[in-house]
């Protein structure tokens, strides 16, 4: 791997930025733990957004799923199954909070711009200016099966649907000039000429139409993109706020990922500051250092049951595998000659099953490996384990060397698996002055630092002054 300096982006004041990103469908919420709460109900997510903003964290963010997921042509149970829509869950808790940013996923390919922009703006402007959208991308036809049209997006379109989606959003959310609405003594509730008219047309899309909603008080939703490719890359650094990234453990691997964000950044034509980067994250604290490999022993337990570990195997190897002990090894046969399936998820979609089977026997044998400790060791989060004070410390060093800017954490558990984090690690960071020590911002614009967004319609009032 190439070796990055971080000398060129060293940050020495940088504080660290915290998101919880509240997962719903996956085994890596322990679910079955007596202390884990429901997944559904609201009070669980009420209890996980006040505590984030307790910590002053800067974003609560909502996975989402258009499918249950399956295997083997079944509800895949072992995970949970089923999660509430993001901007109903997020409009509830807009509120009961006052500060966080309330962040949904949507997915540009099976929504149209008109609806959407209008749905986020108005979480936007209910929430005073809080809102993000983590825009993801999808061209299977398991998931088209849901819709009407039934079909899929030809995967090498799925990123001029997104990009021309947030072009067209955008439009929307500018159709509104900053000073739209008129001072109480005017006759007119709005200025006049301030609610303009838009018409887009592009390969995906054509509207025609007057925005029904002014903006907030941070201009537009916060966008987030996670796609990882060199064409997710370049997506990112054209349009994203933030990249969710899976490169937030290995320095290295960080640096690496940032710095090449960066250059196509540049690319462009859009500055470093314009930018964040919150790996996705698992955080696993113990408050003695003799005690932090029991605590992780018992998180990976916990996500990693017997079932769960045959159900990994058995989506390579294409049947059921129900029969064999997990603490055993491996299948002595062949998987199933064909390309991994996607209604388990994305991560091995269209992989060939052959190689990974390959792979794993390699993996196994050297280290000793059952099924179960195979599963831990090819599908565990990367994460950040140690006591507070020691990953305060390597945290500080990633975000000022300009590695990161920040975790999304994933909890192992909820409703409390943000407690250790927020009464042990945030102290630690504030102590090296490292994290803010309340909200300087009202919007979730502000608490990233970003730059703020101006409509791109001169304001009405400013012409009239200048005339």
């Amino acid at each position: 791997m190439t070796r990055y300096s971080s000398d060129d982006y060293a940050r020495p004041d940088a504080n660290v930025h915290f998101g919880v990103f509240f997962q719903g469908v996956n085994h890596n919420t322990i679910w079955s733990d007596p202390a884990s709460a429901s997944q559904i109900d609201f009070e669980t997510f009420r209890r996980v957004a006040l505590t984030a903003e307790r910590g002053l964290f800067d974003a609560f963010f909502l996975g989402e799923g258009l499918r249950l997921r399956e295997q083997q042509g079944k509800i895949l149970d072992l995970d949970i199954a089923g999660r509430p829509d993001a901007i109903t869950q997020l409009a509830a808790l807009a509120g009961i909070t006052s500060k966080i940013g309330l962040v949904a996923t949507q997915n540009s390919t099976y929504n149209e711009p008109a609806d959407l922009a209008r749905r986020l703006s108005g979480l936007d402007l209910l929430s005073g200016g809080r809102a993000g959208w983590n825009v993801v991308t999808t061209d299977n036809a398991w998931t088209g099966e849901n819709f009407r049209r039934g079909g899929f997006l030809d995967h090498a379109l799925r990123y001029q649907r997104a990009g021309e989606f947030i072009d067209t959003a955008r439009a929307i959310w500018d159709g509104w000039s900053d000073d739209a609405i008129a001072d109480a003594d005017s006759a007119r509730w709005s200025r006049e000429g301030a609610i303009n008219h838009v018409s887009q047309s592009s390969s995906q899309f054509d509207i025609s139409l007057r925005p029904t909603l002014p903006r907030s008080r941070q201009g537009h939703p916060v966008l987030f993109q996670a796609g990882d490719s060199s064409q997710g890359r370049d997506f990112g650094a054209n349009y994203a706020d933030v990249i969710f990234s899976a490169h937030g453990s290995d320095f290295d691997d960080a640096l690496a990922f940032a710095t090449d964000m960066r250059s196509r950044l540049r690319a462009a034509g859009r500055a470093a500051g314009e930018l964040r980067i919150l790996p996705g994250s698992e955080v696993v604290l113990a408050e003695k250092e003799s005690e932090v490999e029991d605590k992780l022993r018992w998180v990976r337990e916990g996500q990693y049951s017997g079932a769960t570990a045959l159900s990994l195997v058995e989506q390579v190897w294409g049947r059921d595998l129900s029969h064999l002990d997990p603490d055993g090894p491996l299948p002595t046969d062949d998987p199933v000659a064909a390309p991994i399936s996607v209604t388990r998820g994305a991560a091995r979609d269209g992989k060939d099953p052959h190689a990974i089977a390959a792979q794993w026997r390699a993996l196994a044998e050297a280290k000793n490996l059952s099924i179960r400790q195979l599963a831990i060791e090819t599908s565990a989060r990367s994460g950040w384990i140690g006591t507070p004070a020691q990953v305060a410390e390597r945290l500080i060093h990633f975000v000022r060397s300009g590695a990161i800017d920040g975790l999304n954490i994933s909890p192992y558990i909820v409703p409390g698996g943000l407690d250790d984090i927020v009464d042990l690690l945030i102290p630690e960071l504030q102590e090296r002055e490292a994290y803010r020590t309340r909200y300087t911002g009202s919007t979730l614009r502000e608490h990233l630092e970003l730059p703020p967004v101006r409509s791109r319609h001169h304001s009405v009032g400013a012409d009239a002054e200048a005339g």
